[in-house]
């Protein structure tokens, strides 16, 4: 029995399989993201999205979607589906029996007696989509007719009707190739049956409306070309196979191919299973280079922050890869020498390396070679935060990070609305001076154990971490409140109960003394924990609100004024097990819980970067989330080891 199914009185109801969606990534990097019932809501829907080297590697979609037509006794049934402003059409998604989302996504058509399943598989190491038509029951031959939809336009653009479009095509075995625009790759076509014809009618489908882009406030209409359809015949008991590539393939090795394929994926028996497997995802190899993508489908590939944060959870909590761990690591920092030493909008995010460090070592990594690879980019790192190198950013005589840049949100909370930020937090950063001494402490033991208790960044640095650790507890704590303050200004502390404090007291050289974790942790506990995360924001603040849903603006207002964070579950649970032991281990599973009810939610089979603050805590934002993923991993892996001891 598959992991996640679903029943025909789901997949009708289109308020309801509209707000489902799979998901499938490779390692080249290409997507494949629509709804279980195939009818697209977002720009970023389509069956081929790729990234195209030649434009500096952004990603593409090419092929929108197909839709298959049965005819059989003279008549001809749509089984597509696709939305005109409020009309659907067709409405193929009547004939809807069944969907099973292990190994990959299968969709069973009912038509009359005729029934017919698909099955899409995304390769594994190519920029290329197969689909399985399996012809199951029918009472005489049929004839399957298959209608591809076009788009060739960056992920994040919508395409129109045009004059330049270049509507023709090239025969190739089992099919035609298409290439609308200049620069782009040919999108071959292609059918393993030597039945399969092409019959061309090129012709514009206008106005198809996204309906999950119009509830937000974008645009949300384009034009998507259909040059033509295939047609191929069937009797019941046969299998054909269509599939769409940026390389022409022998189109009598893609059953072969695809077996292959959905052999390799394997079985899902577990939740953790599924965790691996959404982690395998999130992980590409594209040009011998391998890195996270921070989310499907339109968060990016190769981003400082997420990847820093993700890294340990999708490699050594998922698969134990110490060698996969390193060489992501290497090329984020190769790519983001900018952000590392020079300047970002997310200060914390380069101290964050320190982190990601010592979680190696915790797992088993030899700290003297650690230190020998990775230290002078410590070093370099905390050198770049010296007075006049970063604009963004300076250093006090206090041993504090002061950020402030007018207008510009210097932290991971960066939602803007009207070009101005929502939570600008200028000033001295709970979290950005606790990642800020917790590496000050980290480089500074590391050098002195392997390098020189004189060496020159030793005598420099460690009056500042001095300094640091005598300013961070009376600058931040508030006695009478019971909790660290988010950020000082000017103005003094500013007490927005968030949960940037818990990385105050999660750090490894935590700034603050461990009689006040307990009081720190009980006010999150009470005021920010839900079963689908943290909140960003306590419900009793008046900038609370509790629901993503709205306009851009009243989404980016809750964005992080409310919204829960699943990532930020795995310093909370580990502050729970340092602080509380194995006994701490049935509420850590019990938070997790909640996650594993709602795969069959939003993304199938994926965990999503956000949920609402308030219950039933419905899941937004990224279907699949690098950093909930990882977090989750990274809980999975704690508790099994809390068990062992």
């Amino acid at each position: 029995m598959a992991f996640l199914k679903f029943n025909k009185h789901e997949l009708v109801n289109l308020e309801y399989s509209l707000r489902r969606e799979i998901i499938s990534a490779n390692k080249t990097g290409a997507v494949c993201n629509t709804t279980i019932a195939t009818c697209n809501t977002r720009r970023y829907h389509g069956l081929l999205t790729v990234p195209i080297d030649r434009f500096g590697g952004n990603k593409y979609l090419l092929l929108s979607s197909l839709d298959e037509s049965i005819i059989a006794g003279g008549k001809q049934f749509n089984l597509g589906i696709h939305c005109y402003g409020e009309v659907y059409d067709p409405r193929g998604h009547k004939y809807i029996v069944d969907f099973d989302a292990d190994p990959i996504p299968e969709i069973v058509y009912k038509v009359g007696e005729i029934v017919i399943a698909k099955s899409i598989l995304l390769s594994p190491d190519k920029d290329q989509v197969i689909i399985r038509y399996e012809l199951r029951h029918a009472p005489s031959a049929i004839e399957l007719q298959l209608k591809p939809f076009l788009a060739f336009r960056q992920l994040h653009a919508l395409t129109h009707k045009n004059s330049v479009a270049r509507t023709g095509y090239r025969e190739i075995r089992g099919g035609a190739a298409f290439n609308l625009y200049e620069g782009y790759p040919d999108l071959n076509l292609q059918i393993n049956s030597t039945k399969s014809t092409f019959v061309y009618n090129p012709y514009w489908y206008e106005g198809i409306t996204y309906v999950d882009e119009y509830r937000r406030g974008f645009e949300c209409k384009e034009d998507l070309f259909v040059p033509g359809w295939f047609t191929v015949p069937m009797k019941q008991g046969d299998s054909i196979f269509f599939s769409a590539g940026v390389e022409e393939v022998a189109p009598r090795m893609l059953k072969t191919n695809f077996d292959k394929a959905v052999q390799k994926i394997g079985p899902i028996t577990g939740f953790h299973d599924q965790l691996v497997r959404q982690a395998d995802l999130l992980k590409r190899t594209r040009g011998g280079r391998s890195q996270i993508t921070a989310g499907f489908s339109w968060l990016y590939t190769g981003l400082l922050r997420e990847t820093l944060e993700a890294l340990p959870g999708l490699t050594l909590y998922a698969n134990g890869s110490t060698h996969e761990f390193e060489e992501i690591l290497d090329n984020l920092i190769a790519d983001n020498q900018e952000r590392l030493l020079r300047r970002t909008t997310q200060v914390e995010a380069p101290l964050r390396l320190a982190v990601v460090l010592q979680e190696y070592i915790d797992f088993g990594a030899d700290a003297r070679k650690v230190w020998r690879k990775y230290g002078e980019t410590v070093k370099a790192v905390i050198e770049s935060y010296s007075p006049g190198v970063r604009k963004e950013v300076s250093l006090q005589p206090n041993g504090l990070l002061w950020a402030q840049m007018d207008g510009v949100a210097l932290s991971w909370m960066n939602a803007y609305i009207d070009g101005r930020p929502v939570t600008e937090r200028a000033g001295y950063q709970v979290e950005t001076n606790a990642f800020w001494y917790n590496m000050l402490c980290f480089a500074i033991d590391m050098e002195c154990r392997y390098k020189s208790l004189r060496s020159p960044f030793v005598t420099k640095w460690v009056p500042v971490r001095n300094a640091a650790a005598a300013s961070f507890q009376p600058m931040f704590w508030n006695e009478q409140a019971g909790y660290l303050a988010d950020y000082v200004d000017n103005n003094g502390q500013n007490l927005d109960v968030r949960p940037n404090q818990l990385y105050a007291i999660w750090m490894q050289y935590s700034p603050v003394d461990d009689d006040i974790w307990g009081r720190v942790m009980n006010v999150i506990k009470n005021e920010l924990v839900t079963r689908r995360g943290i909140r960003t924001l306590s419900p009793r603040d008046i900038k609370y609100r509790g629901v993503y849903e709205g306009s851009q603006k009243d989404r980016d207002l809750a964005y992080h004024q409310g919204c829960t964070r699943p990532s930020l579950l795995y310093p909370y649970v580990a502050m729970g097990y340092r602080m509380y032991g194995s006994s701490f281990a049935k509420r850590a599973e019990w938070l997790c819980e909640g996650f594993y009810e709602d795969l069959s939610n939003h993304g199938v089979g994926a965990f999503s970067e956000l949920y609402d603050g308030d219950p039933p805590h419905e899941p937004h934002g990224a279907i699949s989330s690098a950093l909930s993923t990882a977090a989750l991993l990274g809980i999975d892996y704690l508790n099994e080891k809390y068990k062992e001891e």
